[in-house]
């Protein structure tokens, strides 16, 4: 496992001398800065406060509201963040696989075909942004007609402005998370939702606070659940970084008097390769029949009566029958993300390392070599899947025996992305100090 090695003061100090680093840093902090503002800026004609009353009893605007750093909850012009371009990107990921000519384009097309993905993953985003947004202004006005459009507006203008500021505020926020990557430190798009959830950090201590103040078993419970959640960052970091490592010997080749290759590498098999995903798709596809059937609850007849039994037994968060079906859905999403990888398909790195003259030792090329990758692989798979499903369920278990429910929003998906992009944000500042170091030896 790769062990992480923090900055030291000389590495911080000697950062602002680092080729380019300092312009990165200062760039990237100015777009989190106006990206901090706009989700300050509320949609005109929309009473907030009347919107967070509606929005705290249903679970996937809450969850949503978790990423958008509270931009949801203020119905602010960033109010769907960066969630449709991050759904447009898995989505020309997931069909890249069954769509020949996308997956030639990834491939073999170089940078030119990345650019046709990139262009194509932004008019996905733009419709996207289109549908979430006419979703979301349906969903208010089915929940409180226009008790919610301030007084003296005429509903149908409230509402096409917001469906319009809505969606070009989707397309501003993957423009900056496009702006980090490209001009920027880190992911774009993971650090947009990073900062989302820090900003949410003070609302959870704030309501904590209220719980445990002058109550000692309370005050008891909330050191062993900071424990608890250390621990998980631990583990995170663990499953994070852990790899497993496949010896491969490459062929030596002769050209004229010099002999190149012969160099022992290895492949890297993630213990955890989806990283944060398949998380991600357990609970949206659990909220959204926990949201469906809260909505049929408050209907009236037989049918409310049977919605809301399922979901106070089987799709309530408090329930053994939630856990078993999250624990499961993560196990299984972790395996399906893993298949659709393309650095990690055991056929097509046997049929490379063949090309190559490259081989692992004792094993023959081909057929031989892509069985075993597929066996080391399934097993990275299965170890990573049950780690990711204890991560899941460890913040959630623990917050509900100590009962400080306050402190849920910092669940699993929160600590992996926040531990993730953290690393990779490290990594990067780290990678300039490096090239600073080899420029001054060059001189």
């Amino acid at each position: 496992m790769a062990k992480v090695k923090m900055p030291t003061p000389e590495d911080i100090s000697g950062m602002w001398q680092a080729s380019g680093l300092k312009e990165k840093l200062i760039f990237t902090f100015l777009i989190i800065a106006v990206f901090r503002l706009g989700a300050q800026i509320p949609i005109f004609g929309i009473d907030s406060e009347a919107f967070k009353s509606l929005a705290g009893g249903t679970n996937i605007i809450g969850f949503i509201d978790m990423f958008t750093g509270g931009a949801l909850g203020k119905v602010s012009v960033f109010a769907l963040g960066i969630g449709p371009y991050i759904t447009a990107s898995i989505i020309m990921q997931l069909i890249a696989v069954v769509i020949p000519p996308l997956e030639k384009l990834q491939k073999e097309e170089g940078d030119a075909g990345r650019r046709k993905i990139s262009q194509y993953t932004r008019y996905l985003t733009l419709g996207l942004a289109l549908f979430q947004s006419l979703v979301l202004i349906l969903f208010i006005y089915r929940q409180t007609g226009t008790a919610i459009i301030l007084p003296d507006l005429n509903p149908i203008l409230v509402f096409a402005g917001a469906l319009i500021c809505l969606t070009a505020g989707a397309i501003l926020v993957m423009w900056f998370a496009e702006l980090i990557t490209e001009r920027g430190l880190g992911n774009g798009g993971s650090l947009l939702i990073f900062v989302g959830i820090l900003s949410q950090i003070p609302v959870y201590m704030k309501s904590t606070a209220a719980i445990v103040a002058g109550n000692p078993p309370m005050q008891l419970a909330l050191v062993i659940l900071l424990s608890i959640f250390l621990a998980t960052i631990l583990f995170i970091v663990v499953m994070q970084e852990a790899i497993r490592k496949i010896i491969v010997v490459n062929a030596k080749r002769q050209v004229g008097n010099k002999v190149y290759g012969g160099v022992n590498t290895h492949i890297p098999f993630k213990l955890n390769p989806g990283g944060v995903m398949p998380i991600i798709f357990a609970i949206a596809i659990l909220l959204f029949p926990a949201t469906v059937l809260d909505i049929m609850g408050k209907e009236q007849g037989m049918l409310s009566t049977i919605a809301t039994f399922v979901n106070t037994e089987i799709f309530s968060p408090a329930k053994l029958p939630y856990y078993v079906i999250y624990f499961l859905l993560i196990f299984s999403l972790t395996f399906f993300y893993a298949s659709i990888m393309p650095n990690m398909q055991p056929k097509e790195i046997a049929n490379n390392l063949k090309k190559h003259g490259s081989s692992i030792p004792g094993v023959k090329p081909g057929k031989p070599t892509a069985d075993l990758l597929d066996k080391i692989l399934s097993r990275t798979t299965f170890i990573g899947a049950i780690g990711l499903g204890l991560i899941a369920l460890i913040p959630m278990v623990a917050s509900a025996l100590t009962g400080i429910t306050s402190l849920q929003g910092i669940g699993a998906t929160s600590l992996i992305i926040m531990v993730g992009v953290a690393l990779d944000f490290i990594n990067q500042i780290k990678t300039h100090l490096l090239v600073r170091q080899y420029e001054g030896f060059l001189k």
